[in-house]
């Protein structure tokens, strides 16, 4: 490697030390999901992502999703899944395999991942320390109410656990698995957790990570920055549509609780977190709050 591109690498540390400064000691909520979730590559930048997030002073939290892991796992037990208004219809035994696949295999791997980058991540679910309480939710099908099984609605974050955890050495990976006060577990959308422990920690920015370049408007152009007020417009009239509204609902419902920030960004692009946090244009969609 020749001198210019040494100094040209400074000059790009130098470019990121502002952020730095800006945001260390901050909370970051990262939802981890889409293709970066499948390709060894992508798991692997973002798993380096992270742990640099950890070093330069960020505190990071990371939850999960895991869909295709337990679609994959039902189908081989001859389990056919079955969604009704985009949620899994959650029987008592596909809960206990969404469980294990969340829990026991997804979060491990995803710890196991981090820890080999020289993160100090520790896996969780809601369980633990019952710190995702929930109850029962429902949906409604041709304006009637519909029992969808073992699928839950947040009623409370307990976030001592996580705090204890991101405020020392570690990471938490956390697993979209809640309880009620009968002991039943429950699935939740991994987006919804996400918005919630945002919320819960007063994080300075949701990463939400997906496989779209971010939020466009009416004509097809990416959307670099928007206040929530737009986005509710965008919502209202019918820009923002389809699999993306549930998401946009937990974004302005974080930031509406405190959020300073929430980005929807590629997953499919190495290194996104870095370019998102620490570039003055980013990657994907800004959506601020008034005290960003």
């Amino acid at each position: 490697m020749n001198m210019d591109e040494l100094i040209k690498k400074a000059g790009i540390l130098i470019d990121a030390l502002p952020y730095i400064q800006k945001f260390a000691g901050k909370t970051v909520v990262i939802k981890y999901g889409g293709n970066a979730m499948i390709n060894e590559e992508l798991k692997n930048s973002v798993m380096e992502d992270i742990t640099l997030l950890k070093y330069i002073g960020l505190k990071p939290i990371v939850v999960h999703g895991g869909g295709p892991d337990i679609s994959k796992a039902l189908n081989d037990l001859g389990i056919k899944s079955k969604f009704v208004n985009g949620l899994r219809v959650t029987d008592k035994t596909t809960m206990s395999v969404a469980q294990q696949v969340l829990i026991g295999k997804t979060n491990k791997e995803i710890v196991a991942l981090l820890n080999t980058k020289g993160g100090r991540a520790v896996g969780i679910s809601g369980i633990d320390g019952s710190f995702i309480e929930c109850k029962k939710q429902y949906t409604e099908v041709d304006g009637e109410k519909a029992d969808i099984g073992y699928v839950g609605d947040i009623v409370h974050i307990k976030h001592c656990l996580i705090d204890l955890l991101a405020s020392d050495q570690y990471i938490p990976v956390i697993a979209p698995i809640g309880t009620d006060d009968d002991g039943n577990s429950y699935n939740i959308n991994a987006d919804t957790v996400a918005a919630a422990v945002a919320t819960s920690v007063q994080a300075e920015k949701l990463i939400l990570l997906t496989d779209v370049e971010g939020l466009k408007d009416a004509k097809g152009s990416i959307i670099y920055e928007a206040h929530e007020d737009e986005i509710q417009e965008m919502l209202d009239d019918g820009t923002i549509n389809g699999g993306m509204i549930p998401k946009i609902h937990g974004c302005l419902d974080a930031i509406k609780a405190g959020v300073t920030g929430v980005h929807i960004i590629d997953g499919r692009i190495p290194h996104c977190l870095l370019l998102e946090i620490f570039t003055k244009t980013g990657i994907g969609t800004l959506i601020k709050s008034d005290k960003y």
